[in-house]
């Protein structure tokens, strides 16, 4: 690591690189990078990985969009309304939109029926779509076909003639429109899905999709090369400004990747805190440095494994017995620096990124109330959980109950990380360090090992083969209950014991399940609805079953693209997309994009004052 920062600063100091390249003065809206992870599917009905629905986020558009700003505003459908009861939401579709290939060849008219033949495609079990389960308990009777695979006429999604489409809900949801960004609501051309069954969307070149978003995906050939192509067909294509994309692969990019947009071959670099240091001191980089758009979209947080799988030589016994104990918990908490932990990716501004509860600040608020401000959170939300005195105490205490129940000490603790991230792999060293040195080696020993650089959810969380773990989810919908999807006893990604499980914790975890359950029964009155999830997460942090830990980083990077040009929203696929960004010629600068921060700003309010 240090010999490769001390490379960069010699090649930048000699000038090897300069500053950005300027091509000629001709209109060239291709904009190139890099990648280093491949998809390992386009179909975006079945992945929920946001690297893999990125692709589906830019060739398919939806019923609805999210400008800039984070406003709701039409796509394929023009017109929505919902019925007194709540029950059932009608969309009036665009006319004109058409299915295309990869040639941009069109293919057949968008219909209501695709997204009918969408939806089932989805329910249809065989086919084993990760987004299903969004569905259940939405849409009406779309557990039942699931798990039955029975009549699809049951379902509520309907289309009457080509452009009326009517879904019916198991019960009114007041935050329905937020769901249709995501891949599970996108439509598909029928005909190609029943063709293709599961071969629909396969990563094997362009011809397994039809397209009829803002681009076609023109070439794909895995792990050298995919172009994005301007669709002219698409309903909007006048705010589709960049003509071209094109993504090269390298297993370096993250490496390689600054040194080739400063010689403008690329348009953008994310740079590491490796690399950062260096590029903010060069005088010919220090300006090119830019912070990307702060996102909510994601929340990070500590879980701690209550049923080990894990190697003998790890103690998965003692680590049972230790972590069913509170004040083990909370001395774990109580000690953690998160602060200090976070320099590793944002050394200039980590509290910024400190999260003290799992659903983000600023994700969701009625009359102009966050909920990370309702009751039971107000508190957790404005504190630092990191306090050495108490966790000195809740260690002794820990200890005290502990003996007795046959703990021995040190208890070894097996941190894991991806092998190919050094942020992490950083980050979990700091911890470790800074736990051990507080709480002391005769209490806690951190293993912190690395896991495999491919397939590390399936790996390691889905195998138990951890005892501390950092996780993340991301929100799926405008509503506090998408950040309860891990933490659920109904859901598959559930991080907790189930109900009836033979351990001494599970007495606190049914009454965190009880408090979720009468969370999801507030179902219109969002304030008494916001007040009760609000309760489920102060108990879940609180008894320390989970740490809450940060936000989405703050990139930094070096980009040809302004990025409050993009949709925004803190859920679904809008902030994956390059619909209604401009290309320029160079490397935006800090003054620059500090200008459209500003510019955007202003508009928003603007916007703000229009509505009120």
């Amino acid at each position: 690591m240090v010999l490769l920062v001390l490379c960069f600063s010699l090649l930048l100091s000699s000038g090897c690189f300069g500053t950005s390249k300027i091509r000629d003065n001709e209109v060239d809206s291709t904009y190139r990078l890099l990648y280093s992870s491949e998809v390992s599917t386009l179909n975006y009905l079945i992945t929920s990985s946001s690297h893999e629905i990125r692709i589906g986020a830019n060739v398919i558009d939806t019923l609805v969009e999210y400008d800039s700003f984070g406003n709701v505003i039409p796509s394929l459908a023009t017109s929505w309304k919902t019925s007194e009861d709540g029950l059932s939401i009608t969309f009036e579709l665009r006319e004109g939109e058409y299915w295309v290939n990869e040639k941009g060849e069109k293919i057949a008219e968008v219909t209501a029926k695709d997204f009918v033949s969408a939806m089932q495609y989805v329910l249809t079990k065989e086919y084993e779509s990760e987004t299903a389960k969004l569905l259940f308990g939405l849409i009406k009777n779309a557990k039942d076909y699931y798990e039955s695979q029975g009549d699809f006429e049951r379902v509520g999604v309907k289309a009457y003639g080509n452009y009326t489409l009517v879904y019916t809900l198991e019960q009114p949801c007041p935050y329905f429109l937020s769901y249709l960004t995501y891949g599970c609501f996108m439509p598909a051309y029928g005909p190609l899905l029943e063709e293709r069954k599961g071969q629909f969307g396969a990563a094997t070149g362009t011809d397994t999709l039809y397209y009829n978003g803002a681009y076609v995906l023109s070439v794909f050939k895995p792990q050298e090369k995919r172009t994005f192509q301007k669709n002219e067909s698409n309903w909007d294509a006048d705010r589709v400004y960049i003509e071209k994309i094109e993504e090269t692969y390298n297993s370096e990019a993250t490496t390689l990747a600054p040194a080739l947009a400063l010689r403008g071959e690329i348009d953008y670099a994310a740079i590491h805190s490796d690399l950062l240091d260096t590029f903010m001191k060069q005088e010919n980089t220090k300006d090119l440095v830019t912070r990307g758009r702060k996102k909510t979209d994601y929340s990070y947080f500590y879980i701690f494994n209550f049923k080990p799988k894990f190697d003998k030589r790890y103690e998965p016994e003692n680590w049972n017995k230790a972590v069913q104990n509170e004040n083990f918990r909370l001395a774990i908490m109580s000690a953690m620096d998160r602060v200090k932990a976070l320099r590793v990716v944002e050394p200039n501004h980590p509290e910024e990124l400190l999260l003290n509860t799992i659903t983000p600040p600023n994700f969701v608020s009625f009359e102009g109330k966050d909920y990370t401000e309702f009751q039971a959170l107000n508190n957790i939300s404005k504190r630092d959980s990191f306090k050495k005195d108490m966790a000195v105490i809740y260690k002794e205490k820990a200890m005290s109950e502990l003996k007795e129940s046959g703990c021995t000490f040190p208890v070894k603790i097996l941190l894991r990380y991806r092998a190919n991230s050094t942020d992490w792999a950083n980050e979990c060293i700091v911890l470790a360090q800074q736990i051990e040195g507080l709480l002391g080696k005769d209490f806690i020993k951190f293993v912190v090992e690395a896991g495999p650089s491919q397939n590390f959810t399936s790996q390691v969380r889905e195998r138990g083969d951890y005892a501390m773990l950092k996780a993340n989810w991301g929100a799926d919908y405008a509503d506090p209950q998408t950040f309860t999807e891990v933490f659920d006893q109904h859901s598959a990604t559930n991080y907790l014991p189930l109900r009836g499980e033979k351990l001494t914790i599970m007495p606190v975890i049914d009454i965190y399940y009880d408090l979720l359950s009468e969370a999801k029964e507030s179902v219109l009155d969002i304030k008494e609805r916001y007040i009760a999830y609000a309760n489920a997460e102060a108990y879940l942090i609180k008894h320390a079953l989970v740490i809450p830990f940060s936000m989405s980083p703050v990139s930094y990077q070096m980009t040809k693209l302004n990025t409050y040009e993009s949709s925004y929203a803190s859920f679904g696929v809008s902030t994956s997309r390059y619909k209604g960004m401009k290309y320029y010629k160079v490397i935006l600068n800090n003054r620059i994009m500090e200008i459209n921060k500003a510019v955007w700003e202003k508009e928003k309010k603007t916007k703000e004052r229009l509505v009120r």
